[in-house]
Order: structure tokens, then sequence, then C-alpha cells
């Protein structure tokens, strides 16, 4: 149901990092109010979060080799971290909270996915440059493509994350009625299973586990 090209792993390692993708998938998920107070311990856990962080150097190295421009299009957890350094990062619900807060604490990208809107194979690749992406656009549904050579998230209908971890489409987000999601936890030359067991513990889920797709 997943996988991760090995040109895209290539592509890692000429710009001198190691990639691993750990996939949390929960069962039984149950959804509920958020939590602002796990939000507000990630940010004290994670300390000066304006000070430049190794991990997310190292995603602006890989951003760069695949032609991305991170000052502009920042990965996610990048992105994340910047809101979290300015007050910004409302409480949504308690599954949202949960993966945002590890991913603030760890500096880790994690994108999650509700299971049931996937088509066949998630995969990690590199865009062709015409398959389609369902986003937003001054506020109004738009389809865009991605530029060829980059790295996405797609499965066997269109592109679910573009820019590897900068931003996922609308067909497969969680929404209130998700019961069965992946969480992708996306990391260079680190271990990510401390994250990955930090989310699971957060998650209201039946079952919950970790599976390393690269």
């Amino acid at each position: 149901m997943f996988a991760v090209a090995d040109d895209v792993l290539d592509l890692c390692r000429s710009v001198g990092h190691e990639a691993t993708v750990l996939a949390v998938l929960a069962d039984g998920l149950r959804n509920g109010p958020g939590d602002p107070a796990l939000l507000h311990d990630a940010v004290a856990a994670a300390g000066d979060l304006s000070a430049p962080h190794p991990h997310l150097e190292a995603w602006r190295d890989v951003y760069r080799g695949f032609g991305a421009k991170p000052q502009r299009t920042p990965c996610s957890a990048e992105a994340l971290r910047k809101r979290a350094a300015k007050g910004d990062v409302p409480s949504v619900n308690r599954i949202v909270d949960a993966y945002n807060a590890v991913s603030i604490r760890f500096a880790v990208p994690i994108g999650g996915e509700d299971r049931a809107a996937l088509v066949g194979t998630e995969r990690l690749v590199r865009a062709a440059g015409d398959e389609p992406f369902d986003t937003v656009k001054d506020g109004a549904p738009f389809v865009e493509t991605p530029e060829p050579g980059e790295v996405i998230w797609r499965d066997d209908v269109a592109v679910t994350c573009r820019r590897w971890n900068w931003r996922q489409g609308r067909r497969t987000a969680l929404t209130e009625a998700t019961t069965s999601a992946v969480f992708l936890l996306e990391g260079l030359d680190i271990d990510l299973r401390p994250a990955a067991e930090r989310l699971i513990s957060l998650l209201d889920a039946e079952s919950a586990t970790i599976e390393r797709l690269a």
C-alpha cells in the first residue's frame, strides 16, 4: 500500500543525507476536541524555535536538490515551528493537535492521510509534471501540477502532497469522520522511532502500528 522510490533516496544521498520514512497506521481512531496543552507542552519541549535546527537545515539541502526554494516553500516542520514561535498554532482537533505537537517537539515533518480516501499504492516519487493536485487558490478549489522532478507523494489517482512534505491535498485530508489514517513521518540522518512512539501515545485509537517504508 506504500512505497518509496529508489531515486528519491538517491537524491537525498547526492546532497549528503540518508532518508528514513515511517508510517504510523492507526485504526479505530476517535477524534474529538483539541487539547491546547498538547501544543503548549510541545513548544516548551522544543527549546528555541527561532534558532537554526540541524534537521531542518538538512531538509533545506534536499529541497534545493530537487529544485525547490526552501526560503519560499519550507518543509512542513519548519513552517509549523515558525508559526509556533509566533504563537500561531491554534488547536484544531485531537488528531491534528497530536501530530502537530510531535512535529513541533521533534522538528520532524509529519503528514496525515485518510486511508479510506487513498486509491491503490501511496508512493513517494519524482514527479513527471502532469499529475493533478487538488488544492485551494484564492479561497476556491483549484487543480495544479507539480514541477517535473519534484518529489511528491501520490496514489493511483493524483498527488496527495507536493514538494515531499510542503503542502497536502484536499482529497485525502483527515476529517472529523476519519477512523483509519496513515501518518507519514520523514527524517534525514535521524532516528524517527521516538517521534512515532510519541505520536501513538497521543492518539485515541483501537490499534496503531509502525511500518518502516525506507
